[in-house]
């Protein structure tokens, strides 16, 4: 990444600017009312260091730098921003590296690890924690007993504990403790509910995706800075769930 030369998207920049929200400065800049170095700018154009943005001929400066951060979480890490039982938080990991204030979207629970993404981005973060976004969430399982056959097809088929239909996407075995599954909304330990109601108790649950974005191979307990690629990617898949009305 060193030497690499960040550029932001038009609407992005102008929501860092504070115009307004990026679905407003699209409807902005198809008005007309926005400019980059002298010429009437498009949707979609990117914008690089030194660019001249001008909004209805006011120079427009970004103030608060939009953060995006992917922590692979340990076990054992509440997905808080302040717990009163004084139990150890996710963002205590960032440490000081981290000068924005940002907040985990969407949550583990304590003993679940993996992907956890904070951003001070509110408007991509609804988006994502919000059940109606149909987000993918995907699982790496590991369960003490055998997975029963017939296990993967009946939670794709959905299965009513207490009168609550938990339903996965997929499950896909991968040996025969250990399997991945794919959720879309997550509701709170809904694979550790399920598990037990097959009478398995889980060994590892371990978030390895969520929407387009993967947490490869980064170290348990370390964090990195999202790509400019990966955060066009979440923006776009947001985008593209909302154009077909499901948010």
């Amino acid at each position: 990444m060193s030497g690499e030369v960040k550029k932001l998207r038009i609407q992005v920049y102008l929501a860092q600017a504070g115009i307004a929200s990026r679905r407003a400065c699209e409807r902005l800049i198809e008005a007309g009312r926005v400019k980059v170095n002298g010429k009437t700018a498009t949707i979609g154009q990117s914008v690089l260091p030194g660019d001249e943005v001008m909004f209805d001929g006011r120079l427009a400066i970004p103030q608060n730098k939009l953060r995006y951060i992917l922590l692979n979480k340990p076990p054992g890490f509440i997905s808080t921003m302040a717990d009163e039982r004084n139990r150890p938080i996710a963002a205590s990991l960032l440490g000081s590296a981290v000068k924005e204030r940002v907040y985990n979207v969407g949550r583990l629970d304590q003993w679940s690890s993996g992907l956890l993404l904070f951003t001070n981005d509110g408007e991509l973060a609804k988006f994502l924690i919000h059940p109606s976004g149909q987000v993918d969430k995907e699982y790496l399982v590991t369960t003490d007993l055998p997975i029963p056959q017939g296990f993967a097809k009946e939670f794709s088929e959905g299965i009513d504990l207490e009168g609550e239909i938990h339903k996965a996407i997929s499950v896909e075995p991968v040996d025969e403790r250990t399997m991945k599954v794919v959720l879309v909304e997550g509701r709170n330990r809904e694979i550790r509910r399920v598990l037990e109601h097959f009478g398995l108790r889980v060994l590892a649950l371990r978030r390895i995706r969520l929407g387009p974005l993967v947490i490869g191979k980064l170290a348990e307990g370390s964090f990195r800075e999202l790509t400019a690629e990966e955060v066009a990617d979440l923006i776009a898949y947001s985008e593209a769930n909302k154009g077909r009305g499901r948010v």
